[in-house]
């Protein structure tokens, strides 16, 4: 029987079948379909995403806020409300209670997604990128770092956003005891680019050896994360002296107009955008599609290690 959830959290008929019969279940975030991509890229995105993940053998489960309730799982009429909405919330960890007390929409974070996954079972998570340490912040540091330090779960992504201090948010997170595992790589991607120069302790050639690891480590009763870490196709590689151009300008361009907190990152998205002639936005997609796939790939190897030990 499954467990009795708040009356505030909904779960799709399909993602609770999977959660009770013990499915390879995928979480999918919905801050990109809210803010990390324009209409109607990010519907059909969201869509993509989705089918990938059917198309492996799992289930998908968006999660997302729609008039104060906590959804984990959309149906296409769901996803298209959340998509068209004007004027969402970015919804993190810490802003599930003000949400849901004024009945308000919006997307949830990589900290939001998790926390609510975490709840519900869901034990891997697809999304592009995590937050990180800002840029001559040290201050600025995303509540993605802190989640992933304290939740059992397999969070595939393609690095941090390139906008960020890589090397700093990956100290952090080795501070902070978070697992980061190259997918068929040993170096740190760029999310844009494939290479960073930043090398990797870790890598993982399968789906199998990345659910074996995240299984003994939550056996030995361990609650931090194991960020899976994969570059974005080849043909979609934006080389790191380009996409860094097109960062430090909007970056200067930031700075100089007083935009902060919580702008920083959609507006340094939008002008690399437009700087790169739209293909940093060709490599997001792509690379949210890419890791879609192999979180499907990885759920349903660590759904076999389950099985297996019954």
């Amino acid at each position: 029987m499954m467990n009795k959830y708040p009356d505030n959290l909904i779960i799709q008929p399909l993602v609770a079948d999977a959660i009770q019969n013990k499915q390879p279940l995928v979480a999918l975030e919905s801050a990109v379909i809210t803010h990390g991509l324009p209409q109607p890229i990010n519907l059909e995105t969201a869509f993509n995403m989705q089918e990938i993940i059917l198309k492996q053998g799992a289930i998908p489960a968006t999660i997302a806020m729609l008039d104060g309730k906590v959804h984990v799982g959309l149906d296409d009429a769901e996803l298209e409300k959340l998509a068209q909405s004007n004027g969402t919330r970015k919804i993190s960890q810490r802003d599930f209670g003000y949400a849901i007390a004024n009945k308000l929409t919006g997307g949830t974070t990589v900290a939001g997604t998790m926390t609510i996954a975490h709840i519900v079972g869901i034990e891997v998570f697809a999304t592009g990128g995590i937050g990180g340490v800002h840029r001559d912040a040290p201050f600025d540091v995303s509540a993605d770092l802190q989640q992933l330090s304290r939740t059992p779960m397999i969070v595939v992504c393609a690095g941090v956003k390139a906008i960020l201090d890589l090397r700093a948010t990956i100290e952090v997170l080795e501070t902070n005891g978070v697992l980061i595992v190259g997918y068929q790589t040993n170096e740190f991607p760029a999310f844009y680019s494939r290479t960073s120069g930043l090398a990797l302790d870790s890598r993982m050639d399968t789906p199998g050896e990345i659910a074996a690891v995240a299984k003994a480590q939550w056996d030995l009763g361990e609650k931090t994360a194991m960020l899976v870490v994969q570059p974005p196709p080849a043909e979609f590689d934006i080389p790191s002296v380009d996409i860094e151009r097109s960062i430090l300008k909007a970056v200067a361009e930031a700075k100089s107009k007083g935009i902060r907190g919580p702008a920083v990152t959609p507006y340094l998205l939008d002008r690399v955008k437009l700087l790169t002639g739209g293909k940093s936005m060709e490599t997001n997609l792509a690379l949210l599609k890419n890791n879609a796939k192999l979180a499907a790939q990885i759920a349903i190897a660590l759904h076999g290690s389950y099985k297996n030990r019954i």
